[in-house]
């Protein structure tokens, strides 16, 4: 009889939490980045309660309030502005104005014998269909950019409405954070050192996702869109929020958009501006990548690059922007599962991984 009663207890336990989750399903994305906010802002707001001591909502307050001004404001902002930007993009290649196919003529005008030999050889010596698809593509792209970015500045009160959600529990996970955590920790019904490696991985996860790509993106994308504003580039911040989206990806970077620009100025005579250019992508943007992301990651992650790759496109195939904390989180999780199964097969204890602190990660 008492088997009888567990058993259906565990079931009515799964079934009122899926249905709690389909209710707060609409608005996942705003409870996933206030919880990375309180994840990542929670030694902020123990700084600010140990020089107000019991003022608990007051240092929780404070800290939300700091996110909004030096986070929340300044992407609001830009997103005004690129709004704006990609629907005079849109215009402009709507009508003519700007032709990639004129660019790419440009280009292949200006390519060596040597070079059309080989491409020739390469079966791409058909330069004229080679252009039609090429500046087909670069103009669906450009349009699809444009359209996707009007289509985010007309959602406005939902996303007001999401961001005020996430403001609101971060707040509460800010303020609880350590006793909710504790709370969660003790009804998972889990070995304490696989709980304490499990929920140390995923903060650390969180952690490094933000600070280590998440950063380094919004900085590479802040660089070359500076660089691409100073040498007159169409549409510079557009381009920058692109160059920020390429460098999340491990592997392929700011580089797959300012390379091609600077053959560009290089095949049409713009030999200073095509100096400055790569000198300013290979020195300073891609010595960004190279230097902050070990500094801020440093070895947290312990992920191979190959599986932050798929992970991190996966995961925003699927959940969209949402998909670049979602996608590293689970394949983390993933890989300390299975480095805990064998053990927890064979009975045996062992020591949590490294990374395995026992800190709550809020």
């Amino acid at each position: 009889m008492r088997n009888l009663e567990n058993k259906t207890f565990l079931l009515l336990t799964v079934a009122v939490t899926l249905a709690f989750a389909w209710v707060l399903w609409p608005y996942y994305g705003a409870i996933l980045w206030g919880t990375v906010v309180a994840i990542l802002f929670a030694p902020l707001k123990r700084r600010l309660l140990a020089a107000m001591p019991g003022k608990a909502n007051l240092a929780a307050l404070a800290t939300i309030l700091l996110v909004l001004l030096i986070v929340v404001v300044p992407l609001v902002l830009v997103s005004i502005a690129l709004v704006d930007e990609a629907a005079a993009l849109f215009a402009q290649v709507k009508s003519g104005e700007i032709n990639f196919g004129v660019y790419f003529q440009a280009v292949s005008d200006a390519l060596p014998a040597w070079a059309k030999s080989f491409m020739a050889q390469s079966g791409l010596g058909n330069f004229g269909a080679v252009q039609d698809r090429l500046s087909g593509a670069l103009t669906q792209g450009s349009q699809y950019l444009a359209t996707q970015v009007i289509g985010i500045g007309q959602s406005t009160f939902e996303f007001f409405m999401s961001l005020a959600m996430m403001a609101y529990l971060a707040f509460f996970l800010i303020r609880d954070g350590d006793s909710l955590f504790l709370r969660v920790k003790n009804a998972v019904p889990l070995n304490p050192e696989y709980k304490r490696a499990l929920f140390a991985k995923f903060a650390t996860v969180v952690r490094a996702t933000v600070k280590g790509v998440i950063l380094v993106a919004v900085l590479q994308g802040s660089l070359g869109g500076l660089v691409f504003w100073m040498l007159g580039i169409h549409a510079p911040l557009l381009w920058g929020v692109l160059m920020m989206f390429l460098s999340l990806l491990p592997a392929i970077g700011a580089s797959v958009v300012w390379v091609p620009v600077a053959i560009y100025f290089f095949a049409t005579g713009a030999i200073w501006q095509g100096v400055v250019l790569l000198l300013f992508g290979a020195f300073v943007i891609g010595l960004v990548d190279n230097v902050l992301r070990p500094a801020l990651v440093g070895k947290d992650l312990k992920m191979p690059d190959y599986v932050v790759l798929i992970s991190t496109v996966g995961g925003i195939s699927i959940w969209g922007l949402n998909g670049l904390v979602i996608g590293p989180a689970v394949a983390a999780m993933f890989i300390a599962v299975w480095d805990i199964f064998p053990t927890s097969q064979s009975g045996e204890s062992r020591d949590p991984p490294a990374d395995g602190t026992g800190n709550p990660p809020a």
